[in-house]
C-alpha cells in the first residue's frame, strides 16, 4: 500500500512539517546535552565545551546563504523544496554514522568535524522546510503550524539530549548514535518521499550557470533591499541577533552543571526528557495564542518571565555558597532542577510570537532568503551565547554567569517599540 502524500491535507500538512522539525532537533539535543554532558564528565573544561558547542551550531547562523540557491534551484523530477529535503536528510544520515566508530576521547577532532557537517546538512533542511511552509500552508493554518514545527523541534531536542542519555546506560553512546539516525531515516522514507508538491509553488531555475548567476545576483538585490530597505526590517534583523531571553537554562551551561552538581545520566536525562516535553507543549500553545493577543506584549511578558528561573538559581547557588567540586545538597538540586523545568515551560511561548513577528515581517518574494537570514540571525544569538557562557562559567562561576545571562537576555527589549507588528486579519 503506497504511503499518503500529506502535504495534500490540512492535518497531513501540520503532521508533516511536525516530524520533519523533529529530525532538526535531533542534532542539536544531542550536541548541547548528549555530547556535552560526556565532554564534562571526562573532565573537559567549560570554556572549551562552549567553543565545541559554537563550533557546532555555526552552520545554523548561516542559513541566510543557502536560502538563495534554494529559491532559485530546484529539481523537476524530485520538487523544488522536496528534493533539498531529501538531499539534506540523506546526508544527515551519512554523517551521523560514522559517529558511532569513533571514540569521543581520543578521536574528538573527526568528531567534531562530523558533526559540523551534520548540522550544516540540518541547517540546510531547516530553510528547504521553511521555504516549502510559506508556499504550501494555507493562511489559516501558519501561525499553530509554526507553534507544532517548533514542537516537533523541541521533541527532536528531548530524543536526541534526555532521551539519548536516558539510552546510553543499556546500549551505550555508540548505540545511541544509530538510533538517531534510523529516526531522520525513518521520516526521509516515510513522510518526504511519498510527498508531492504543488508544481507551480516555485519554478525551477534550469537557464545554465550564466542566467542563473544573474539570477542571483537580482534575486540577492531584492532580499537585500526587504532586510535592510525599512526601520522596521532593520529592527528585525537586531531583534534577531540580539538574545530571544536568557539562555543559560537552555543551553550548554545546564548541561555542565547538571554534571557538577553530581547528577547521573539518568537523572540529566530525565530532566531533559521533562523540560523538552514541557517546550513542546508550550511551542504549540503560544503558536495558537499568536494570533489572538499583542504580540509584542505578549513578548515583552515572555522575555522578562525568562530571567527569573536563572535568577533565581543564582540566589540559590550564593545561598547554599556552593562551588565545582563540592557535594551538592539536596536542597540546590531540586533547585537546579525546579529552575530548569520551570525555564523550559515558559520557553515555548516566546517560539511562536517571535515566528510571527518574523512572519510579518517578511516579503513573500524572497521568503525563504529574508526568514532565513531572520531564523539564522538567532541561531548566531545561541552560537555566541553558549562561547561566552563557557568562557564565564570558568573564570566566574555558575552564578556571576546566570545573573549576567538573565540581564543580557532582557535587551531585545529596547527593540519592541520599533516592532509594529499588526495582528493578522482572521
Amino acid at each position: 500500500m503506497p504511503l499518503p502524500n500529506l502535504l495534500a491535507s490540512r492535518k497531513g500538512r501540520i503532521a508533516a512539517f511536525f516530524l520533519m522539525y523533529l529530525t532538526e532537533g535531533l542534532p542539536i539535543g544531542f550536541a548541547m546535552t548528549t555530547v556535552a554532558t560526556q565532554l564534562r564528565r571526562q573532565g573537559v573544561g567549560t570554556a572549551d565545551i562552549g567553543g565545541f558547542l559554537g563550533l557546532v551550531l555555526l552552520p545554523w547562523a548561516f542559513k541566510w546563504a543557502y536560502g538563495p540557491f534554494i529559491d532559485l534551484i530546484a529539481s523537476k523530477r524530485l520538487g523544488p523544496r522536496r528534493g533539498w529535503i531529501l538531499g539534506a536528510q540523506l546526508m544527515m544520515v551519512l554523517t551521523l554514522l560514522p559517529l558511532a566508530g569513533l571514540d569521543l576521547a581520543t578521536q574528538l577532532g573527526l568528531f567534531t568535524a562530523l558533526l559540523v557537517v551534520h548540522n550544516l546538512c540540518g541547517a540546510l533542511q531547516d530553510v528547504a522546510v521553511d521555504a516549502m511552509a510559506v508556499t504550501t500552508l494555507h493562511e489559516d493554518e501558519r501561525a499553530f503550524a509554526s507553534g507544532m514545527m517548533f514542537g516537533g523541534q523541541s521533541l527532536g531536542v528531548l530524543v536526541g539530549g534526555g532521551g539519548a542519555l536516558l539510552l546510553i546506560g543499556s546500549m551505550g553512546f555508540q548505540a545511541c548514535i544509530v538510533v538517531l539516525a534510523l529516526i531522520i531515516a525513518a521520516v526521509m522514507a516515510g513522510v518526504v518521499w511519498p510527498m508531492r508538491e504543488v508544481e507551480a509553488a516555485v519554478e525551477p531555475a534550469s537557464k545554465g550557470l550564466a542566467a542563473a548567476g544573474h539570477e542571483v545576483v537580482a534575486f540577492l538585490r531584492r532580499a537585500l533591499q526587504a532586510l535592510v530597505g525599512s526601520r522596521l526590517a532593520v529592527a528585525g534583523l537586531l531583534f534577531g541577533l540580539l538574545p530571544i531571553s536568557a539562555m543559560a537554562l537552555a543551553r550548554g551551561l545546564q548541561s555542565n552543571l547538571a554534571v557538577d552538581l553530581g547528577l547521573s545520566n539518568e537523572q540529566i536525562g530525565w530532566l531533559a526528557t521533562v523540560s523538552q516535553a514541557a517546550t513542546a507543549v508550550t511551542c504549540i500553545v503560544g503558536g495558537w495564542l499568536s494570533d489572538r493577543v499583542n504580540l509584542r506584549r505578549a513578548l515583552a511578558t515572555y522575555v522578562a518571565l525568562l530571567s527569573l528561573p536563572g535568577l533565581y538559581l543564582m540566589w540559590e547557588l550564593q545561598r547554599q555558597g556552593w562551588a565545582p567540586g563540592q557535594a551538592a545538597p539536596a536542597a540546590l538540586v531540586t533547585a537546579f532542577m525546579a529552575a530548569c523545568v520551570i525555564y523550559q515551560l515558559l520557553f515555548g511561548f516566546i517560539y511562536g510570537a517571535r515566528v510571527a513577528v518574523f512572519i510579518g515581517i517578511t516579503q513573500p518574494a524572497v521568503a525563504a532568503t529574508q526568514f532565513a537570514a531572520y531564523m539564522a540571525l538567532t541561531n548566531l544569538s545561541i552560537t555566541y551565547s553558549v562561547v561566552w557562557q563557557g568562557y564565564a562559567v570558568q573564570h566566574w562561576g555558575y552564578a556571576t554567569t546566570l545573573g549576567l545571562d538573565a540581564l543580557v537576555g532582557l535587551s531585545c527589549l529596547l527593540l519592541l517599540p520599533l516592532l509594529q507588528i499588526k495582528k493578522p486579519s482572521p
